[in-house]
């Protein structure tokens, strides 16, 4: 019995959806050694690809069914730092060293919050929702922080030196709550690629991804920043008037 190996251990690893989402840890490196260096564009783009490889190794292994506990774990070690990390020392990098401590500790913080935010996925995502995330998604937090840079160029320049340091800061303690709050946020998860949709759905897409690739730095940062706020308008003003409605119907029925 002592020379035989637990049955888990001999078990192997898919190779592609694995690899998928090692490319998207290698992006996060790469973007925190960018980020030390200053060169934010870079980084930038190191965490959208990162976010790229994370919706790949996801669909890749559903669709050729090689999903497993093993994949979920790395999956989530490669999103800490690829959306936890890596943005966290951009932006102390970019902006928050000029409040000292308090720039470090809200680094810090995103980054302790988006580790709560995936241990609480991964606890929780057998049981779960399928259509909605509980707390915004660390990708999206992480893309959020890296379209804002990309952003900065439309505003005033004057306006940028003088709101941006502290807009930084605001906004990191505000992805750092809405990661580990109740907000719910759509996961779009049953709108799948490979399955038949209305002709319309054809059309939308194509005109989102004409509008984005026009203006994909001002675009991409509106889309991700629309998408963080539809979670708090879903929570806070759709739900509550929906529960309202149905208490309506119901006492009306009765």
């Amino acid at each position: 019995m002592d020379n035989e190996a637990p049955r888990s251990a001999r078990k192997g690893v898919y190779i592609l959806p694995n690899m998928l989402t090692v490319a998207s840890l290698f992006c996060g490196f790469m973007g925190i050694l960018w980020a030390i260096e200053g060169r934010f564009d870079l980084t930038s783009l190191a965490i959208l690809a990162s976010c790229l490889f994370d919706g790949l190794d996801g669909k890749v292994a559903r669709l050729t069914g090689t999903s497993s506990d093993f994949g979920v774990q790395l999956d989530s070690l490669c999103d800490l730092v690829a959306f936890g990390v890596a943005p966290a020392i951009m932006l102390y990098q970019w902006e928050l060293h000029a409040f000292g401590r308090l720039g470090i500790m809200a680094c810090f913080l995103m980054v302790a919050c988006g580790a709560l935010r995936l241990a609480r996925f991964n606890v929780q995502t057998a049981t779960g929702s399928k259509k909605f995330f509980v707390g915004l998604p660390i990708p999206a937090a992480g893309c959020v922080v890296a379209t804002l840079f990309m952003f900065v160029p439309y505003v005033p320049e004057d306006f940028a030196r003088a709101v941006m340091p502290k807009a930084c800061l605001v906004l990191t303690y505000l992805l750092s709550f809405l990661m580990v709050s109740r907000v719910r946020y759509a996961s779009f998860k049953e709108f799948g690629l490979i399955k038949a949709h209305p002709f319309r759905a054809m059309v939308t897409a194509i005109l989102i991804f004409v509008l984005v690739a026009s203006e994909p730095r001002l675009l991409g940062f509106l889309f991700f920043f629309g998408y963080m706020l539809s979670g708090l308008v879903y929570t806070f003003l759709i739900l509550p008037r929906r529960s309202r409605l149905l208490r309506e119907s119901l006492q009306e029925l009765s």
